[in-house]
């Protein structure tokens, strides 16, 4: 379980709320013949979440490498902090937790945030770090006799433990139960409201609609889509039909309309921007259709009604 702190100490930022604190602009990323990135422009702001989605290899890790110096634009220029993501001070300004990383097996918990907090000029306490990562419990235990979720917990503590200004996590809460999962989006919004920027990406999109105070949608590395998440599922305009009925997923995804069908249970769910011709198809198709059900898109239905879209525009790299 992860720990609440009543008053934590994070040091906040001076600047005034909103300031740019990290930029992409009109930034190419190429590999070879592949090109990761098309011209992206990107802003993360002082004290704001900013949810980057997108399907696996849409581009995610590579903005996320640029801002962090660990590759270079091919075009464009990347800025953070007004200057060089390599530049040595503003990499003590910065925290990341990547899926890529890799920490000593056989140390303690303790002395890995120990140290990791050994390379700050001014680190948060070992002590506060480990209680806002919900370790102190589990301290003394080597970190490869951890479960994927207490490990998750290590690497966020690594992250945050030199105070940074700037934290970029990538899939944070991967392998949390949904307690853990909550707590920890406690101590998210809590770096937020301290003036901190974090840059998140998650498949979990429940989770990009209760942290973000933007979205940045990105696919086959162009950004389609971006705003709050309000606006997002705004753009859309979707909506959820429920119904029980004897056609098949094939038959339903071939009905003018429909973004994507699945079944859930015995029921059958379609995503649609527009359900009305949709909903006089089904009745049309399926007399005995039976618990019909419509209600407004969420976000997982704005994604795959922007990214298909993208899609049927022949926007393949």
């Amino acid at each position: 379980m992860i720990a609440e702190m009543e008053q934590p100490t994070l040091s906040t930022l001076d600047a005034g709320t909103g300031s740019v604190v990290a930029r992409l602009t009109n930034v190419s990323k190429n590999y070879g013949p592949v090109q990761a990135l098309r011209q992206v422009n990107l802003e993360v702001r002082q004290g704001e979440i900013l949810a980057v989605l997108g399907p696996n290899g849409a581009g995610k890790t590579t903005a996320v490498e640029l801002l962090l110096g660990l590759a270079g634009a091919s075009t464009g220029s990347v800025s953070v902090f007004g200057g060089d993501p390599r530049n040595p001070e503003n990499r003590l300004r910065t925290g990341a937790m990547l899926q890529v990383a890799r920490v000593p097996e056989t140390l303690r918990v303790r002395e890995h945030v120990e140290l990791f907090s050994s390379y700050y000029p001014s680190p948060l306490p070992v002590r506060e770090t480990l209680a806002i990562a919900g370790l102190t419990d589990i301290a003394s235990r080597k970190f490869g006799d951890l479960s994927g979720g207490q490990k998750q917990r290590v690497l966020f503590a690594l992250a945050i433990c030199g105070d940074p200004d700037l934290l970029f996590l990538d899939e944070a809460t991967l392998g949390l139960d949904v307690e853990a999962r909550r707590l920890l989006w406690d101590q998210i919004r809590s770096l937020a409201g301290r003036g901190k920027a974090v840059l998140l990406t998650t498949h979990y999109l429940q989770e990009a609609d209760a942290l973000a105070d933007r979205i940045l949608v990105i696919n086959h590395g162009e950004i389609i889509a971006e705003g709050t998440p309000t606006e997002i599922k705004a753009r859309t305009a979707g909506r959820q039909i429920r119904c029980s009925t004897h056609l098949s997923l094939t038959e339903l995804r071939a009905i003018p309309g429909v973004i994507d069908a699945k079944a859930e249970g015995e029921c059958l769910i379609l995503h649609s921007a527009v359900v009305e011709p949709v909903l006089r198809e089904l009745l049309a198709r399926d007399a005995n259709l039976t618990g019909l059900e419509v209600t407004s898109a969420g976000l997982e239905e704005a994604f795959l009604a922007l990214t298909a879209n993208q899609e049927s525009n022949g926007r393949i790299a």
